[in-house]
C-alpha cells in the first residue's frame, strides 16, 4: 500500500521513530532507530512496508530498498515475523546473512533472537539463492563525544532488548563497552556483530 514516506524525523525511541508528514506523526518500526540520530529534525525518506492485522496497522521502515527487500524475504519464511526480521536486519550484515543461507549454516542463523533450529532450516529451504543484496555501507564514522553517563550505551542496550535479546546477553555487552565513547547507532552495530558471532 505504501512505498515510502518523506517527512521530518521528530522522535526516536528504542523500538520506533516518528516521522511527521502532512501534519501527521507516523510511528515507524525500524531495525535500529538510533541509526537515524543524525537526521533528527530533518527531512528524510524512508521505504515502508505496511502490515494490517486484526488489532493493529503497523508501518515498518528501511533506509534502502535493498534492506526492505531483505525484510520481505525474511517475513515470507514460516516462523519469522516482522519483529524477528527487524532483529536480523539490525545486525547490518546482509552479506553474512546471505552467505549463511546459501551455505546452509544453520548454527550462524540460530544466533539471531527467536530463531531456533527449525526456523533456521526453513530459512535455508525458502531463501537459498533468492537474495540479490547490494552491499550495505558500513558504519566507519567514529564519533568522539564526551560521556554523558554513557546515555548512548544505555539507549543501545534498550534497543537491543526491544529486538529480543536477553538481559543476560546484554550484561556482557555493557561490560565490554564500559568506559568507551560512541553513538548509540555504533554501539548497536558493534554489539550485534558480537552477539551473532
Amino acid at each position: 500500500m505504501f512505498d515510502y514516506i518523506k517527512g521530518k524525523l521528530t522522535k526516536i525511541t528504542a523500538k520506533y521513530i516518528v516521522v511527521e508528514a502532512g501534519g501527521l506523526g507516523y510511528i515507524i518500526n525500524v531495525a535500529n532507530p538510533y541509526s537515524f540520530s543524525e537526521q533528527m529534525n530533518q527531512e528524510l525518506k524512508i521505504y515502508l512496508h505496511h502490515v494490517v492485522r486484526e488489532d493493529a496497522q503497523l508501518l515498518y521502515g528501511f533506509h534502502t530498498e535493498d534492506e526492505k527487500s531483505v525484510f520481505l524475504n525474511l517475513i515470507s519464511v514460516s516462523g519469522i515475523g516482522p519483529t524477528s526480521a527487524l532483529a536480523i536486519i539490525a545486525a547490518d550484515d546482509n552479506d553474512g546473512l546471505v552467505a549463511a543461507i546459501d551455505k546452509s549454516d544453520v548454527t550462524y542463523l540460530m544466533k539471531f533472537p527467536k530463531i531456533g533450529k527449525k526456523t533456521a532450516q526453513q530459512m535455508v529451504l525458502d531463501l537459498a539463492g533468492k537474495f540479490a543484496v547490494a552491499e550495505q555501507p558500513t558504519a566507519g564514522k567514529e564519533s568522539q563525544r564526551s560521556v554523558q553517563e554513557n546515555k548512548d550505551l544505555e539507549e543501545a542496550l534498550e534497543a537491543l532488548l526491544a529486538l529480543g535479546y536477553k538481559a543476560k546477553e546484554l550484561k556482557k555487552i555493557r561490560t565490554f563497552f564500559e568506559g568507551t565513547n560512541d553513538t548509540a547507532e555504533n554501539y548497536i552495530k558493534a554489539a550485534l556483530k558480537m552477539l551473532i558471532k
